[in-house]
Formats: C-alpha cells, structure tokens, sequence
C-alpha cells in the first residue's frame, strides 16, 4: 500500500466548509477522485456522489464534508458579534479561539464577565473582529455569515492535530481507499455528505435516491484512553474502530460481522465501539426507504469538536486497508 497523500489531508483540513456551505471542500474532493470513478453527480441538497459501478451488490459509503461553525445573529453598537451554533459547539472550548468567515476575516471569540465558569453559555460569548462600531463591521460581516475555527492542520509522522478532522478524515479515507481499490463487482457509491453536523440532513436524501443494499458510515468516535475520562474501550493507535451501537444505531450484525470478518483475515487491527452518546451518517441510511443494513467505521479521536481533534496516522491507514478489503469482496446478506 502507497503512503497516505498528507498533502491532501491538509489541504482538506484547512478549507472553509461550514454545514450548509461544503462547496469548497467538495470541488477538492470531485478533483481528487474525478478519474477514479464511472460517473459522478451532486444532488440537490449538495452531496457529492461518485460510483464505481459493478453488477453486484450495492453499497452506500457515506462520510460528512461539513464542519460546526457559528453564524452571527446581532452585530452591537462597538462591533462585538453575537452568534448561535451550527452543530455542536462547546462555550467552554470555545473561548480565546480564533475563528475565520468566508471572505477571510479573522476574529477571537471572547467571553463576558462571569461569576462562576459554570455561568458560560453560547449566549455569553462573543467574537471581536478588531474593529471599533458597529458601521464599521458591518462593512465586513452580515447577519447570517458564518465562521468556524481557524488554526494550522498540524501533520507528523504519527499524529493529526486539526479543527475538522470531523469528518474530513473520513472523506479522507473513502478517497484513499479508492485509489487502491481493485477490480470488484460490487456496485459502489461513495458519498460525500452534507449537513450531518446539523441532523444527518444529506445523507438522508442520499440513501433515499440511491437506495442501497447495504451502507458503511465513517465518522471520528470518542475515546478512552486520556486521564479520568469517561471508561470506554476504544483508544488511539489501536486500530480504527467498527461500531456496534450509538444513540442514532445499532449497527446491523452482519454488517458489523463482515467488518470484523475483514479485519481479521487480513491482519488489521481493530476495536468494538460502544458510544453512549451521539451518532453518525448511519443513523438516517439505515431508515431509509424500507430500511438498509448498515455499519461505520470510525477513526479514534481525541477532542472532539474542537480546533484540536487529534488522531492517530496509523488508525488511517488501517482504516484505508480494512475499506479497500470490505469493498473488494462479495458481499452477500440476507435482508
């Protein structure tokens, strides 16, 4: 197996991509895989995809393009902007980050003062453009703009450190896997979604036009492995990790077998994930139309939806080996 395209996880890390506006990341994504794929196609609601046809059967991947954002809801007297969540955006993590729009303006997101930090609320804080009246920031910010977390993709040779490696890590790994991927006659659609930070609102219309046999989400999970956190048997380096069950699934058993089933054959580490909590793409593919058996694949990941989510190279690349060898197979269920 090549090496993983660094240079393209950074490009993708780094680009504005709000839910709701994923334009930017899909035209890097649509020249990436333009000549890996029989035909490709963004639907109305602005998913990307993009099918390796096959005669057998038909497979759904699905990994989200978007990132949590804020959008400014009042614009004060001295310029201060004030802003409610595009997903889940945490006040806490928030303070002190800098943050950038679409027409590249930069801001520090600050807070009032406050009595107790347990007093922090999205409606405590606000982001300081540098300017000086309201005039003057309204000659760079509308209501309704826009911004999400600004900071440098940090890449060595073990680790990502990055806003929006949810779920552009994902993308990542369906795009990697690709270019590896063998003959198959499995009929593919890889899906680049939109909105899922918002309510797996893309992947939704996706599955209901496509119509899949089965559908393999790929997402970040939470782990358990840094000081006092909360017990959960999934840790960075261990192997990416295949999902038995979170808030919006339970994961089809012979999807999650057949994950395992690769996993093992060919050597690949890997981990059960239970969360307790959120969920992913699957959760709407799976209620799709009369229902599809669906799976994920998650990438460990420390911090989540921050501008620091950290994850481990090597659960990348076994993610990408895992994928190339759960597509190249027959597959075969029992609905």
């Amino acid at each position: 197996m090549k090496g993983l395209n660094i240079e393209l996880l950074k490009e993708m890390l780094s680009v504005y991509s709000p839910s709701g506006n994923e334009s930017n990341i899909r035209e890097i994504i649509k020249e990436e895989i333009d000549d890996l794929v029989d035909e490709m196609q963004v639907d109305a609601l602005g998913n990307l995809i993009a099918r390796k046809k096959g005669n057998g059967t038909k497979i759904m991947l699905a990994g989200h393009m978007d990132q949590i954002a804020l959008m400014v809801t009042h614009i004060d007297e001295k310029g201060f902007l004030r802003c409610t969540n595009i997903g889940g955006i945490s006040p806490t993590i928030s303070v002190s980050q800098r943050i950038i729009f679409e027409n590249g303006t930069i801001g520090v997101i600050g807070n009032e003062k406050l009595e107790s930090i347990k007093d922090l609320k999205l409606d405590k804080l606000y982001i300081d453009i540098g300017v000086s009246s309201k005039e003057e920031a309204e000659k760079i910010i509308t209501i309704g703009d826009v911004a999400v977390y600004y900071s440098e993709p940090i890449v060595d040779n073990k680790k990502v450190i990055s806003q929006a490696v949810d779920d552009r890590i994902g993308c990542f790994v369906m795009i990697e896997a690709l270019k590896i991927l063998a003959n198959t006659d499995n009929d593919i659609y890889f899906v680049f979604t939109v909105q899922e930070e918002v309510g797996i609102r893309g992947a939704k219309t996706a599955a209901f036009a496509i119509e899949p046999d089965i559908a393999i989400a790929f997402d970040v999970t939470a782990t358990g492995d840094t000081p006092k956190a909360k017990p959960m048997a999934v840790q960075l380096g261990s192997g990416p990790a295949i999902k038995v069950k979170d808030n919006s699934i339970l994961c089809h058993p012979k999807v999650k077998n057949y994950m395992i089933q690769q996993a093992e054959k060919n050597d690949i580490p890997y981990q059960l994930e239970v969360l307790e909590y959120g969920g992913t793409d699957s959760g709407a593919i799976h209620l799709s139309r009369s229902g599809v058996p669906s799976g994920v694949l998650s990438i460990p990941c420390r911090y989540l939806h921050s501008n620091c989510e950290m994850v481990f190279l090597s659960d990348v690349e076994n993610a990408v080996k895992l994928t190339k060898h759960m597509l190249e197979n027959k597959i075969e269920l029992n609905k």
